[in-house]
């Protein structure tokens, strides 16, 4: 007597009979839409409102990063409209435009195993359920496209004028991603290690690369030159401060890699590896631009806790690497293996969807939650004619004010993430105004705001059973606050080294009426 085939036996059998087609059309078909329904009914999340006033204020660049999300941002709002859905939407179509970028970079390669690596790709977890737009949106699809161009023209034999424009728009793209963030560096490291280690014969080639990435880095260098130098200050120093080795770093960068891989793919790749160090000696160029980043973030593993979001912008050609080097059969499997690891994301998606926000009371980050679904009703409880809406913290801050679709402030001397306050807001206007200070979590103290009011009260508040507060702080005196909070800001965070040149820096500006607050600050 013959058993029937369970479920997944059947499931396993019917997928293996599909050509890498129609895995093409199923894969992508249903991670966009699933995208497109989350893009669509998920609320804001702290950074991309924080990034949505960049896309309100385009600018050469911004306190934290370059400019380029602003740029994107500011390009839907003015096109479909100020919606979520609309700035959401290139993230959300992303995924299919790399995919397409890797197929036709590998298509002259062999178009079947260029079609494996996009499946393969677009079975990522991380393909299904990210709708989020931030800094590496941008960074990701500029990376892939100078990637993709550099591929293609390293396939042609004789630099023909085809060869050049690619070499130069490999290098224009490479300076649009360092527009987008400055990880973009570790892909013109990339380049260099190929070009000395395998390509010196084309090294004009190379040179004309970098001639047509350089305006990416020069409007960065005079944004930074007019703005006290804060991406430099950010990256470099105040972000850096109080990090040390520790043995749990790495071990989560390898972690990190194997859930991004899926455990199918991460376990092929082990026992396939002989397989792909042949095709990494063939492939030299797709070698480098998978091995020189993983590299380079494990050295940094050593110090700092590494990003998942940092690898992405190599991300899509592991998974080529992996297409070149498998068997046809053993694509197959790994499809399989990554169907059933997505599959299991898209339950968990559909049961926390399937929860209210009541189930979430015993969660520890409900306040949070309740603070993104019930923003308005929250607002609606502490505006009041004639106040001034702050905030003591920048995430809360971004939210409040996209919600509003009216900038909020942040008072006091906030974090040394995301202080594009210190460019847009001048506390000056504020003077003699009634300010209400929101707060969740545990409640104000008073004496922090006393010195810079007449009188100050805290507001008691209560949204779906979460305590939250608002200091209310009447007649603001500007004079105090420059001296009590702009002054340690100053001190803190535009400590600018002396040999750093400068044209501009609104905060030092407004502080002491120069360019460098050279005197002294009371």
């Amino acid at each position: 007597m013959t058993q029937r085939p369970g479920a997944f036996a059947a499931f396993s059998a019917a997928a293996s009979s599909l050509s890498v087609t129609r895995w093409l059309i199923i894969v992508g078909a249903l991670s966009l839409a699933l995208r497109l329904w989350i893009s669509a009914t998920f609320p804001i999340t702290g950074d991309e409102a924080f990034f949505y006033w960049w896309g309100v204020y385009p600018d050469w660049g911004y306190y934290d990063h370059p400019p380029m999300v602003g740029w994107l941002i500011a390009l839907m709002r003015a096109t479909l409209g100020d919606t979520l859905w609309s700035i959401r939407l290139p993230v959300v179509l992303l995924p299919l435009a790399l995919g397409a970028l890797v197929g036709w970079a590998l298509s002259p390669l062999d178009k079947t195993r260029a079609a494996w690596a996009v499946v393969l790709f677009w079975l990522a977890p991380i393909n299904w359920l990210n709708t989020l737009i931030t800094t590496d949106t941008p960074l990701i699809f500029w990376s892939v496209l100078s990637v993709a161009l550099l591929l293609r023209a390293e396939k042609r034999e004789r630099l023909d004028r085809t060869a050049w424009a690619q070499y130069a728009l490999a290098g224009l793209f490479l300076g649009c991603a360092f527009l987008s963030k400055y990880f973009s560096v570790v892909l013109g490291l990339t380049y260099l290690v190929y070009f000395v280690l395998y390509r010196r014969e084309r090294w004009a080639a190379f040179v004309v690369l970098v001639l047509c990435a350089l305006p990416g880095p020069a409007i960065n260098i005079a944004y930074n030159m007019s703005h006290g130098w804060s991406n430099i200050m950010f990256n470099l120093y105040n972000r850096n401060e109080g990090e040390a080795f520790a043995w749990y770093k790495p071990l989560l960068y390898v972690l990190m890699l194997v859930y991004l891989a899926t455990p199918a793919a991460a376990w092929l790749v082990w026992k396939q590896r002989s397989a792909l160090a042949a095709v990494s000696r063939q492939q030299r160029l797709l070698a480098c631009v998978v091995l020189v980043p993983l590299l380079f973030f494990a050295l940094l593993a050593f110090k700092k806790v590494v990003g998942l979001h940092w690898v992405l912008s190599f991300y899509p050609f592991g998974f080529a690497l992996l297409a070149f080097a498998l068997p046809l059969d053993k694509l197959k499997s790994c499809a399989l293996g990554m169907a059933a690891f997505a599959a299991l994301h898209v339950l968990i998606v559909a049961g926390l969807y399937a929860t209210s926000l009541a189930d979430w009371k015993k969660v520890p980050l409900y306040p949070q939650i309740i603070r993104s679904y019930k923003t308005t009703d929250m607002l609606q409880q502490v505006k009041a004619p004639g106040v001034v809406l702050m905030s003591n913290a920048y995430t809360p801050a971004s939210i409040y004010g996209y919600t509003l679709r009216d900038y909020v402030p942040v008072f006091g001397p906030g974090n040394f993430h995301a202080r594009q306050d210190d460019m847009l807001v001048d506390f000056s206007i504020y003077q003699g105004k009634t300010v209400r200070i929101i707060h969740m979590g545990i409640p104000p103290r008073l004496e922090d705001y006393a010195p810079y009011f007449d009188s100050v009260q805290v507001l008691n508040f209560s949204q779906d059973g979460v305590p939250f507060y608002a200091v209310e702080g009447i007649n603001f005196n500007y004079p105090a606050y420059k001296s009590g909070v702009l002054s340690t800001i100053y001190k803190r965070y535009y400590n600018i080294p002396s040999w750093l040149p400068m044209t501009g820096c609104p905060f030092c500006e407004r502080l002491c009426g120069q360019v460098r607050c050279e005197k002294p600050l009371p």
